[in-house]
């Protein structure tokens, strides 16, 4: 049931904290919670120190629920500020208006409660029940971890610990830092930089001269490609896409770094989607994953595959290359190339970048390369890789 509550990872930790650390009675927690889902909010104010709401009630009467938290003082703030400022990557998060899991340390570092502890939370409500906390008290609390998977910095607010000032107060502490090299760092330069606007640089005689770490051998890949662990649930209805699709997917996407590593391929990002389709068609099954499958209209993939296997994009290409008039003098050379191996003359006819042979077809492409295509099911296809001069595609 608190799933119901708290989606992100600020608001399940305020949830978690209030149903087990407040101290405030489960039964009533509970009872609060399943009001908190009726809509009874009809105002709602976070300010320093605690929440403040108008509830309707079941009588259709409106009650002043308050929610108080402790609020901490400027010093308060300081020790807090110096507590974030020695973690570099909690900095440049806040910089970048993110509240990172780590703050909660820094906090606890320096005796601040973000979340709620025992006795943290004062219920008070206006309503005839008079043992805290009433069900629109509690139903406030879980409200309140609604806005803070809105805005977890809502957390710092409730405490005076506004972003807005504790920015600055870091900007100063770091900039303090900068202008002490011993205490600012060359691990925080960036930090620094990110934080005063400054950079204080470093001469690059020093630089070079630094001594770095060899970088760790690059291991083998192994024998064969890692497979794909299964999905652990379905996708939503909705999604454009299924589990099954989704494995053959990230099996595709394992092959292919598998065979990078290997330097016997690439990363197949510059295919169109057409082409992607026939490539993923005409790659080696994996075992444990379903195989791509077509509609009944794709009856041609089955020969666009079987020419990506033998010679991959380029096949494609020579497949879809409309008939185009070569030099005269380079079919007549290929011409006489394909008689020197034995067919005769009568038995080969040449039109354009063409020539039509006894159960098989010789084509050009503008490249320079010859690809051999023989007719199955009355459709020319590519059958055999492709090669520099015809007669190397006669006698296949």
């Amino acid at each position: 049931m608190t799933a119901l509550y708290g989606h992100t990872w600020w608001g399940r930790q305020w949830v978690q904290a209030l149903e087990k650390d407040s101290g405030l009675e489960r039964r009533r927690l509970e009872r609060g919670r399943t009001f908190a889902g009726q809509d009874r909010v009809v105002s709602l104010n976070i300010d320093v120190g605690g929440v403040r709401a108008a509830m309707r009630g079941s009588r259709r009467l409106n009650y002043v629920t308050h929610l108080d938290v402790h609020a901490y003082d400027d010093g308060a703030l300081r020790r807090f500020a110096e507590r974030i400022s020695l973690r570099a990557g909690l900095v440049a998060a806040l910089i970048e208006g993110d509240l990172e899991p780590g703050i909660l340390e820094a906090a606890n570092d320096a005796g601040i409660d973000l979340l709620p502890t025992v006795h943290d939370l004062r219920p008070r409500c206006s309503c005839p029940d008079q043992s805290p906390p009433c069900k629109h008290a509690a139903a406030l609390a879980y409200v309140v971890a609604e806005a803070i998977d809105d805005d977890p910095f809502v957390l710092l607010h409730l405490r005076g610990l506004d972003r807005r000032s504790l920015v600055p107060e870091l900007r100063r502490i770091r900039g303090e830092a900068a202008d002490d090299p011993i205490g600012a760092g060359r691990e925080d330069a960036e930090v620094v930089v990110a934080a005063t606007g400054d950079d204080p640089g470093e001469p690059a005689r020093d630089a070079w001269l630094r001594p770095r770490a060899p970088l760790p051998p690059v291991p083998d890949p192994p024998d064969v490609p890692g497979r794909p662990a299964i999905w652990p649930e379905d996708p939503p209805t909705d999604a454009p896409f299924d589990t099954p699709g989704l494995l053959a997917l990230a099996a595709d996407a394992a092959t292919r770094a598998w065979s990078q590593l290997r330097g016997d391929g690439d990363s197949a990002l510059s295919l169109s989607a057409s082409s992607d389709l026939v490539r993923r068609q005409a790659s080696e099954p994996v075992e444990g994953v379903p195989p791509v499958v077509y509609g009944s209209t794709d009856g041609d993939r089955s020969a666009r595959a079987e020419a990506w296997r033998h010679g991959g994009a380029a096949a494609l290409a020579a497949m879809d290359e409309p008939a185009w008039r070569p030099p005269i003098a380079t079919m007549a050379s290929a011409r006489a190339a394909v008689e020197s191996v034995g067919l005769p003359a009568s038995a080969l006819t040449v039109h354009q970048n063409r020539i039509t042979a006894p159960g098989f077809q010789l084509r050009i492409t503008h490249d320079g390369t010859w690809w051999r295509f023989e007719k199955r099911r009355g459709r020319w296809q590519v059958a055999a890789p492709p090669a520099d001069a015809p007669d190397d595609l006669v006698d296949l």
